[in-house]
């Protein structure tokens, strides 16, 4: 039967499937007048294995969504100015802390109070408030107020950060390792964290000087270099306990020193990641949703408590930050589009809790209900606060 050949097995096949996933999905959204990013998720929700089952999570989109996550952030920190960074440092950790603080807050007196969570179940469930994954961020890319985006950025590194390092101790903790043990890991973190920015700083930019006096006319090696160091980031910082999006969003800080140096390689930096990696990413995104959980979920109440604290939650932040900074309006709604979504990292939390016997499977379950709405929510505010701008 021809459906015994889904999901596709081979790595030509799947290729094709995505490219016509993502070029139909152009298509079908210019003439339905909506977002990309919202035809490929839904695209991926259907060719996914709760679909039609024409593709699973195999190696080859694994590996693309992955470089698709790792270029988002890698864009994230070369569009910065690190002169802009400085000045609005004060604003970024005042952010940071708020878009950790308030969701965190919230979820865990929800949960803690109304739910009778644990307390190690609630402080998990808490901090998958916490995340966000900037989805919507190729949507702004030519939002005149870059100081907000700025914020945005960095107040996501932030509080993935520490969302990370509160994982590790409650990981820990539940290994039972004795309070000793657990401060030291923290510790240890802290200090990989610390010899992690000095090698990015330092090492870095020293390498690619080097490099770009030897091989500056060379665009393909160029582009091939860039690529090597935001992956060796990533790799880096994956293995002193951090996550791969935050070794990818300080290589991108680092080389955006040498943009003016690197502009016969810029624009195939940004065509090729929004033209295929960034696109299967949030085809994977709409592929981890089973649609079947909406009548397997057991307490309707705790999901829909979940996700309601999840995306007021992150608006009170924007408005809070918005009160404070005297932002406008519009800055309102582009930092709430940019920190409503949820995906990898509320994901591995998820998970992760999950697996270790903290969190039940009504939150890994409302959690991946969430990642398909928050994506959605996040695409649809972004992109018409970006058209009401314009």
């Amino acid at each position: 039967m021809i459906l015994d050949i889904f999901p596709l097995k081979s790595p030509v096949d799947i290729f094709g499937v995505i490219l016509f996933i993502i070029f139909a999905s152009s298509i079908l959204s210019k003439f339905l007048r909506l977002p990309n990013i919202i035809s490929l998720i839904i695209a991926g929700v259907l060719f996914g294995p709760y679909g039609f089952n024409i593709l699973d999570q195999s190696l080859a989109v694994t590996i693309f969504a992955k470089t698709g996550l790792i270029y988002i952030m890698f864009l994230a920190g070369f569009e910065l100015n690190i002169t802009d960074f400085k000045i609005n440092k004060n604003k970024i950790i005042t952010f940071g802390a708020l878009t950790f603080l308030i969701p965190f807050v919230l979820g865990f007196i929800v949960f803690s109070y109304f739910f009778n969570f644990s307390f190690q179940s609630a402080i998990l469930t808490a901090i998958i408030f916490s995340t966000h994954t900037l989805i919507t961020y190729p949507l702004v890319a030519n939002f005149p107020r870059k100081n907000i985006i700025s914020i945005v950025v960095g107040g996501t590194i932030i509080t993935d950060t520490i969302v990370l390092f509160i994982l590790a101790f409650f990981t820990n903790i539940k290994h039972q390792l004795i309070d000793l043990a657990i401060w030291s890991v923290l510790f240890t973190l802290a200090f990989y964290f610390i010899i992690f920015i000095l090698v990015i700083f330092i090492f870095i930019p020293y390498g690619f000087r080097i490099f770009l006096n030897k091989f500056s006319n060379d665009k393909s090696l160029i582009y091939i270099f860039i690529l090597l160091i935001v992956f060796a980031s990533a790799i880096f910082a994956e293995s002193i306990g951090m996550d791969i999006i935050i070794g990818a969003f300080f290589a991108g800080l680092v080389l955006s020193n040498f943009s003016n140096k690197i502009e016969i390689v810029k624009q195939d930096i940004y065509f090729i990641g929004n033209t295929l990696f960034i696109p299967v990413f949030l085809i994977s995104i709409g592929m981890i949703f089973n649609y079947k959980i909406l009548f397997k979920m057991g307490s309707y109440t705790l999901t829909f408590s979940f996700i309601i604290v999840a995306i007021f939650s992150k608006w009170l932040v924007a408005k809070v930050v918005k009160n404070i900074f005297n932002f406008k309006n519009e800055d309102q709604i582009i930092i709430f589009g940019l920190t409503n979504s949820h995906a990898a990292a509320a994901l591995a939390v998820a998970l992760i809790g999950f697996n270790i016997g903290v969190l039940n499977t009504y939150i890994l379950n409302s959690t991946i209900l969430l990642i398909l709405i928050s994506c959605l929510l996040s695409s649809l505010i972004t992109s018409k606060a970006m058209k009401n701008y314009s």
